[in-house]
């Protein structure tokens, strides 16, 4: 069976004939690409109207005629020939000698033409549906070896994952040697990933999947795409968090280049911020584009937070503008947003009334990036409803030979398995002893329990329903062997507990010493990510003292580098970060120091525990988590159990009534704590009053309690 691509195309009636045909012909196998790929020449990009991959055909290239005109159909076909021929020739291991491997085919696809056979000509060949099959068993090809390598090489993307600068090593046994083993073995994404690049709707698309499922280079490599196929297209794509902004330029560039041997035009397609700012263009954003063409008041961090209240700035300020516009004004023809988990709806409805009439509107996200309880609302559900009360935005059952609305990428290319399960059980709490409230270990947990399978997950033992015992495991396919085949478990991922912070500190610097000494890692290669933002500063700042001390440059990303850049290159710098910056980025070797901070918070539970598997998940090949105290021991001790489960996640599934029971802990606070806090909170207002009368003086507190008030007042500033 023909899996059909649907890309972008100026020739619908005939693209849809054509891909009606192989519908109706299960005989065939391969892939058929309908608007792709696009081939650069000196003359610019050339595009290809539709393009047949088979392992027992070869290469069939389509020139589709959407009417009755023929024109110049045979000197068309010569050229899609030699244009495809050029680009596949430059790959060896399509070669043989001097010869290509794969035979090149083309036809000249008219539907709507009856007399076909008038232009019989074994050299161009001319068809309709009636003669297409007739045609095509007459090609043959014997060489499926290489076919998976062909298709890789027809998407285009078989550098785009590779390191931007090129590796070199000595040692065939270093830790560099195998990351770079690594990188050329996920650089070419999977068939999944390519579909999802090329895949086009005349709508709302969504992507989801886990991190480190290639989300961010397949909306990149979208935009990409359609910058090609439409350069006069307005296109934006935007993300929250800022340092994704140089990767996303850099991805796009590249795979523009690849595909019509020509730089971007920038003018036409935007990477800007979520939120933005006024000043030049690299501080602009989507809602700050909405508020200026809709003539809306903008609202800043502070202002927002004054007005709206903690943790709800952006979702009140984009409210407010979709609340006050009058009509939308369509700037766009298509918007892609990245991290879409991150974004409040009312952002993605925003997004929505800055396109033009086709709404052409993709988002990404991640199910467990934040490992809530809830994933984000339907389309139905973010986007309204018309007039009519029928929903703007609805996604109908995946049908064969049509686009797909959603697409879900279960294969992880950045996490091994070990490192994969272990955020997932310490995120959720798998392995967590239960706490004397709710009888239960589990800190959060799906509503959808087919969410698990998903994103690659597996039953290996029981029953994945509610109030069952169940064991989850990775799959093969979800999680390719390669990515911990390189090294041994107990290197892949380790903790360590110490006695005290500057053991922690002195250990992490010599260990980052011996990275860049002996095994052969590039400070790029290294981050160091602090769980709390709050104290990052401070917390990071002795491991990099002692690092500057033997020579070794580093920097805080965001602080010491602009906002928009987390790795500095330029001066061959170790990365050190707080968790929120670290999002959307990834290492080789990844440290997380003070995993204490993540065991335990009342009753933000849920929030610390995200903060370790998103840490956790930002590494290509190697963590290192570390700590101090009973918090570290205890984060140690539930490791410590997914290894003796063999990297599985082994649990009882919580009911319904449960599930609400933990959301409830994790995110509310109980009626006695809120008692308590107000009764304290009276208590320090009246202790201020009388410090203010002179009822009470500072030299009548103790000097170690005004010396802990005046940390914690510190502390909270930074």
């Amino acid at each position: 069976m023909v899996n059909i691509v649907h890309g972008t195309t100026k020739k619908p009636v005939s693209s849809n004939r054509l891909a009606d045909f192989f519908i109706n012909s299960p005989q065939y196998d391969g892939y058929l690409y309908i608007g792709y790929p696009i081939i650069g020449t000196a003359e610019g990009p050339y595009p290809i109207d539709a393009l047949w991959v088979s392992k027992e055909k070869g290469l069939v290239v389509f020139n589709l005629i959407e009417g009755r005109d023929l024109g110049e159909f045979k000197e068309t076909q010569d050229d899609s020939a030699n244009k495809l021929d050029a680009k596949l020739r430059s790959n060896k291991s399509l070669m043989k000698g001097r010869s290509l491997e794969v035979p090149i085919s083309v036809i000249t696809f008219a539907p709507a033409r009856a007399d076909v056979t008038v232009h019989d000509d074994d050299n161009y060949k001319l068809c309709n549906e009636n003669n297409l099959l007739e045609t095509l068993d007459k090609f043959s090809w014997d060489g499926p070896e290489i076919f998976n390598q062909l298709v890789s090489v027809i998407q285009s993307i078989s550098t785009i994952r590779k390191g931007k600068k090129k590796r070199e090593v000595q040692s065939e046994d270093s830790k560099g040697a195998k990351l770079k083993s690594l990188e050329e073995s996920i650089a070419t994404l999977d068939n999944l990933q390519g579909e999802a690049v090329i895949e086009t709707v005349e709508g709302v698309q969504r992507i989801r999947g886990l991190a480190g499922s290639g989300k961010t280079i397949v909306l990149a490599l979208k935009a990409a795409y359609l910058h090609a196929q439409h350069p006069d297209w307005k296109i934006a794509i935007t993300f929250s968090t800022r340092s994704l902004k140089g990767q996303l330029r850099q991805l796009i560039n590249t795979f523009t280049i690849e595909q019509t041997n020509e730089e971007p035009d920038w003018e036409n397609i935007n990477v800007i911020h979520a939120w933005g700012a006024p000043g030049d263009n690299d501080r602009n954003g989507i809602y700050y584009t909405f508020c200026k063409i809709h003539g809306i008041e903008y609202y800043d961090f502070t202002a927002a937070k004054n007005a709206f209240g903690r943790n709800r700035e952006f979702e009140g300020a984009c409210n407010k503008a979709l609340r006050e516009f009058k009509s939308s004004i369509g700037l766009y023809d298509v918007i892609l947003v990245d991290e879409a988990q991150d974004l409040h709806p009312s952002f993605l409805r925003l997004c929505y009334e800055l396109l033009k009439p086709e709404k052409r509107l993709v988002y990404a996200y991640d199910e467990l990036q934040n490992l809530s309880s809830r994933s984000l609302p339907s389309p139905e559900a973010i986007f309204g409803n018309n007039p009519d009360d029928t929903p703007r935005v609805r996604f109908y059952p995946a049908q064969s030979g049509e686009p797909q609305q959603d697409i879900i990428l279960e294969k992880c290319y950045r996490n091994s398995r070990p490192v994969l399960v272990t955020a997932h059980a310490l995120g959720f709490g798998i392995y967590r002893q239960p706490d004397a409230v709710t009888g239960l270990g589990l800190v959060q947990m799906f509503d959808q329990n087919k969410l698990w399978l998903d994103v690659g997950y597996r039953v290996d033992e029981g029953k994945l329903a509610d109030g069952c015992d169940v064991t989850l495991a990775r799959t093969e396919e979800s999680s390719p062997k390669f990515l911990e085949n390189h090294s041994t478990i107990d290197d892949l991922i380790q903790f360590h507990c110490f006695d005290t912070i500057e053991e922690q500190n002195v250990w992490v610097a010599k260990s980052i010493r011996d990275n860049l000494s002996n095994d052969e890692l590039r400070a790029d290669d290294i981050v160091v990510i602090n769980p709390d933002p709050i104290t990052t500063r401070d917390a990071v700042g002795p491991i990099r003292e002692i690092l500057f001390n033997a020579g070794i440059n580093s920097h805080l990303a965001g602080v010491d580098t602009s906002p928009d850049i987390f790795f500095d290159t330029d001066h061959n710098s170790v990365a050190f970060t707080g968790i929120y910056r670290a999002k959307g980025n990834e290492a080789g070797m990844v440290y997380i120091i003070n995993g204490q901070d993540c065991y335990s918070s009342f009753p933000n539970m849920a929030s610390v525990r995200n903060r370790i598997f998103t840490a956790i998940t930002r590494s290509k090949a190697w963590v290192r988590v570390i700590g101090v105290g009973e918090g570290m021991k205890k984060l140690a001790l539930e490791f410590e159990l997914v290894k003796k489960n063999n990297f599985k996640l082994a649990f009882h599934y919580p009911t319904e009534v449960e599930r609400k029971k933990i959301n409830i802990v994790n995110s509310d606070t109980s009626d006695y704590e809120k008692k308590r806090t107000r009764t304290k909170k009276g208590e320090f207002d009246l202790l201020l009053k009388d410090l203010e009368s002179g009822k009470v003086l500072i030299e009548d507190l103790s000097a170690e309690k005004v010396e802990r008030l005046k940390f914690l007042l510190n502390k909270r500033k930074k």
